[in-house]
């Protein structure tokens, strides 16, 4: 608790007050009110102020901070919205600071930048599996929509309760208390008056404001186009090193490597991390050194002059001086008539813990041969009765890490399937069976698993580029020594000097990680390649 509840020292104290000015407060008094944003951050110099979760009319209290304690979670430093209330319960002093005096601070101050941040982060992971918060989602654990949501919350940080509408007794009452037919789940309720039925992720950032605090329409040094690895890496390295950058990201942090049980052979991390965990540091990182994070989809670059303009789904227009692409790959889909009516309900393109939960005990199948599929058959195995991994090579050599190849050998509820497809699925509202079939032999099998979880190869996000940039054969981005005379004449490359390493066919837009033609598919390649475009943007904007 007292790395959660850190109490300063004296000295600690008096470098917080020079970046901002000292008030008294009284009983009752507001210092945070549910809702603000951005919200500004105190240090209780002498008194009390207490943090409460508002429900309606009541209240649950969440702790009480006391002398030489500070109020705040990472909500602080992305200038998202309060999800807490925050009031002096008697006659005291503190020191508040607005959010651009609190960047200047963590920026600044190392040792009280690792304290706060600290606190912020272990604050917001006690609020996740509490789930206390402003937000309650009603939905039911054969609902798609129910999943899809419950995952970009996770993946975005975002405190909610959950009511399933087949588990939860007092569910009808909740129902009739906003007039919710059960038909229209998943329903999320925001902040107690905002009722959304099976909204999509757009709709669900615009009611918890996830990007309120963002100037839709400056003009910046730096846009990127996708929070994976790469476009994470690129947004810290470049505001640390003073760029102007905003992010602009479809769903939430982390790309692929987002939905990773866990990551053995990344740098620096002997015992492993999450995909999540990972993306989760680098994206309050990207923040803390001042990057804007927009949650939003990228739909075109105005690529016909300079500044380019990237536009977004919910209507933003950034003017950029520089772009760099990492929107990435997503995994290929089965070639299967009925596929889409079993996405969330039975054929998942992920394996986090909220997919983990819904198939405990039961049968599962992975279907690919890459890293990402060796870790999630990994992780499966902890609570699946038999994981079946079909792939549709001879063995597992030539796209795994031998070090995931050695777990999978050696664990016993991992069956491998060499040269194995499935070839039909079967179902109603959930998937039920399945058929796959042994290419070898030509044998079919009938097999009631009603989990399958497919990470087979990558198609690149590149269909909204809309011709601005010269692609491969497959549709990945082409870029540095890769561009032919002719992709730059067709480009109108107009500038004497050949594109940088990772630029593309238009001066100053550049691409890192899986969706660049070429680029090696591994967390830690995507990571070097978006510090490495910094380097050549820095050229760019000096030239």
């Amino acid at each position: 608790m007292e790395k959660i509840f850190p109490k300063l020292t004296q000295a600690q104290i008096n470098r917080i007050a020079l970046y901002g000015h000292t008030r008294s407060v009284k009983p009752g008094d507001i210092l945070i009110e549910q809702g603000d944003t951005p919200m500004p951050f105190f240090v209780v110099i002498a008194g009390e102020v207490e943090i409460v979760s508002p429900v309606g009319t009541n209240e649950t209290l969440i702790t009480v901070h006391g002398n030489g304690q500070f109020t705040g979670d990472v909500n602080m430093i992305s200038g998202r919205r309060s999800i807490v209330r925050a009031r002096a319960t008697v006659p005291s002093e503190v020191i508040e600071l607005d959010n651009k005096d609190l960047l200047r601070l963590v920026q600044n101050d190392a040792e009280l930048s690792e304290i706060l941040m600290r606190a912020f982060i272990l604050r917001r992971v006690e609020l996740i599996a509490a789930g206390v918060g402003d937000l309650i989602l009603i939905g039911s654990i054969h609902s798609a929509g129910t999943l899809r949501i419950k995952e970009f919350l996770l993946r975005n940080g975002q405190p909610y309760s959950y009511v399933d509408l087949g588990q939860d007794s007092d569910v009808q009452n909740l129902l009739d208390s906003f007039q919710i037919d059960a038909g229209n789940i998943p329903v999320l309720i925001c902040r107690g008056q905002v009722v959304l039925r099976n909204p999509n992720n757009q709709e669900i950032a615009e009611c918890l404001g996830f990007n309120e605090s963002i100037d839709q329409t400056q003009a910046r040094d730096l846009v990127v186009v996708g929070a994976g690895p790469s476009g994470l890496a690129a947004a810290v390295y470049g505001a640390s090193e003073g760029l102007d950058v905003v992010v602009i990201e479809t769903s939430s942090p982390g790309g692929q490597a987002g939905s990773s049980s866990k990551i053995e052979n990344y740098l620096g991390f002997p015992t492993g991390i999450s995909g999540h965990d990972l993306a989760g540091r680098a994206y309050m990182q990207a923040q803390k050194f001042g990057a804007k994070i927009l949650i939003a989809r990228a739909t075109r670059i105005v690529c016909d002059h300079i500044p380019y303009v990237v536009e977004a789904e919910n209507g933003a227009r950034i003017p950029a001086r520089a772009v760099l692409i990492a929107t990435g790959a997503q995994y290929r889909k089965l070639p299967l008539e009925n596929l889409s009516q079993f996405e969330g309900a039975g054929v998942y393109y992920g394996a986090t813990f909220v997919e983990r939960q819904l198939c405990g005990g039961d049968e599962v199948i992975v279907v690919g041969g890459g890293n990402s599929a060796g870790q999630a058959a990994i992780f499966l195995a902890g609570n699946a009765k038999r994981v079946h991994m079909l792939i549709r090579s001879a063995g597992l050599g030539a796209n795994m890490s031998r070090y995931l190849i050695r777990r999978i050998e050696e664990t016993s509820t991992i069956v491998l399937h060499p040269q194995t497809e499935i070839v039909e699925l079967k179902g109603g509202e959930h998937l039920e069976s399945l058929i796959w079939r042994d290419n070898q032999t030509g044998q079919t099998e009938n097999n009631k698993i009603r989990h399958v979880f497919l990470m087979t190869g990558a198609n690149p996000n590149t269909s909204w580029l809309d011709g601005c940039l010269s692609l491969d054969s497959e549709g990945f981005i082409k870029t540095g020594l890769d561009l032919s005379p002719e992709d730059l004449m067709q480009s109108a490359w107009q500038i004497k000097r050949q594109p940088y390493l990772l630029e593309t066919s238009l001066p100053g837009v550049f691409a890192a990680g899986d969706v660049r033609s070429g680029s090696i598919k591994r967390v830690a390649s995507a990571v070097g390649e978006g510090s490495i475009a910094i380097t050549f943007i820095h050229k760019l904007l000096m030239d």
